[in-house]
């Protein structure tokens, strides 16, 4: 065993007691399901903020988007744009009225909201299998958790794959939505110290006598081993070759923070609505010191040429080779917490789908089984536990053979989610009265429809293309079908008198 293998072990033993630590100590406040899904709705704005950039993030932001700069060079830092830009307009156009509107309906994630909202148990139940698509988003963290060990420890992938998830399985089965983000803030904290070394480390690497010298010397390098790797577009990509691809890019990352189930129901746990301002604004400082990241795939491409086989492992390649030992491991222990930092809320997210949206909902509600209150939830955490243990084996299962990219797999699940809900979620904040519960449902179903006819018919190459474009067609489905399949309704408040 090396020195930096030494460190690493002797890290992620700390990290990982103080996960469990603060796992416990989230349990210890879980007393029903409502404290499982969003922390009983009594958060504050510091604690989500952090917590809602932690899961916005996740490993991505230090493999796989790194690993696309090493890949593609310039060209992909438009994805910092569209991070930095949807990301937040997503969720200012919607996390305040959809935390107003929540006042009332008291729902505890994003199938339970939309089927509240327009009385549709179509609407909850179909939106809450979608939400099985984030099984794909997990399987891509357990990926980039499973890298770092094997790159770092001498683990196999088999070995480290079945560790990574055995550790987020622990401390989310015991301690739901409060272990979630108790283990969030500590790692957003660590995440944003590490976004700013590795930015500041390649400018002082290639140092030239000034920033604009260096980043001259590192462009040249780049241009002499392909000049692709310096254009505003690069063609060999398929996120970043056109105009089109940047601004589906930017559409789908703003449909993400805006319908993420992991990111929703954090929304919802948010104490005061008047606070959600400042959460924002915690979220976005955050995030902004985080994604200079994708910086260390263009420093790791000119460092190294093309001679690293995995472009996801292109970050760590270059933080093993250019930082001393003890900083390396504690870098390389950041990025196995930011895979943890998404993974929990979405194994989350998806076990409420099966104790709240499903059982309690829909069987308990709708006296298909007739129990009283108290024992529907002691049953509905007991589901949602049991939960978190099927999603994590079928996750681990899907990565058993590690997909070329973390990325492309990460955005399969966020596509199809955002596809068939951005529609309704967006006429319930803007539209003035409630339509037919079908115009919601179709919504769903044609925008769904339309990411797989894009995206595995192979008309559009970029996952978040496919999924913005099928986003749209949702939205459009969505207004369209309100306008001819009304009710009557009472009129509900504008976007104008909710703010």
């Amino acid at each position: 065993m090396n020195v930096l293998e030494l460190y690493i072990w002797i890290g992620m033993t700390i990290f990982v007691l103080i996960m469990i630590l603060l796992g416990y100590l989230g349990g210890r406040g879980t007393k029903n399901i409502d404290d499982f899904a969003i922390g009983g709705g009594q958060l504050g704005p510091v604690l989500l903020g952090l917590g809602f950039a932690a899961t916005y993030l996740s490993a991505a932001v230090f493999l796989g988007y790194p690993g696309w700069s090493y890949e593609w060079g310039y060209a992909n830092l438009w994805l910092m744009l569209a991070i930095f830009g949807g990301g937040p307009i997503g969720a200012l156009l919607v996390a305040k009225r959809v935390r107003k509107i929540n006042t009332k309906q008291k729902s505890l994630s994003l199938p339970d909201w939309l089927g509240d909202y327009y009385n549709s148990d179509i609407l909850r139940v179909g939106t809450a299998l979608l939400l099985l698509f984030n099984i794909f988003y997990i399987a891509a963290q357990f990926v980039a958790g499973a890298r770092v060990f094997e790159f770092t420890m001498g683990l196999s992938y088999h070995t480290a794959l079945t560790l990574i998830a055995a550790i987020v399985i622990v401390y989310v089965f015991i301690g739901g939505t409060l272990a979630d983000l108790y283990t969030d803030a500590v790692q957003i904290i660590m995440m944003t110290l590490a976004g700013i070394i590795i930015f500041i480390s390649g400018i002082v690497h290639f140092w030239e006598g000034s920033i604009t010298n260096t980043f001259e010397v590192i462009t040249e390098n780049l241009n002499a081993q392909n000049p692709n790797l310096v254009g505003i577009f690069n063609p060999e990509s398929p996120y970043f070759d056109s105009i089109s691809a940047v601004i589906g890019a930017i559409l789908i990352q703003a449909a993400f923070a805006a319908t993420a189930p992991q990111l929703f129901n954090k929304v919802l746990g948010l104490k005061n609505e008047k606070d959600i301002g400042k959460m924002i604004l915690v979220y976005v400082l955050v995030m902004f010191c985080c994604v200079v990241t994708l910086f260390g795939g263009i420093y790791s491409r000119a460092a190294f040429g093309d001679n690293i086989e995995v472009s996801d492992m292109a970050l760590i390649e270059y933080i093993i080779q250019f930082f001393p030992t003890i900083i390396a491991a504690f870098m390389l222990i950041v990025i196995l917490a930011a895979a943890l930092s998404t993974t929990d809320g979405l194994f989350v997210s998806i076990s409420t789908v099966f104790a709240n949206d499903i059982f309690l909902k829909v069987f308990v509600r709708r006296n298909i089984i007739k129990i009283n209150d108290k024992k529907a939830q002691q049953i509905a955490i007991r589901i949602s536990r049991l939960a978190v243990l099927a999603i994590g084996i079928v996750s681990y299962l899907i990565v058993l053979n590690p997909p070329k990219y973390m990325g492309d797999l990460l955005w399969i699940g966020v596509s199809g989610i955002a596809a068939g809900t951005v529609g309704p979620v967006l006429y319930a904040i803007f539209g003035k009265k409630k339509p037919s519960p079908r115009a919601a449902e179709l919504s769903m179903i044609i925008g769904l429809a339309s990411y797989f006819i894009l995206y595995f018919g192979k008309i559009e190459k970029s996952t978040m293309a496919a999924g913005a474009w099928a986003t749209l067609i949702g939205i459009a489905v969505m207004f369209i079908l309100a306008k001819y399949l009304k009710q009557p309704q009472l009129e509900i408040p504008s976007q104008k008198d909710a703010i």
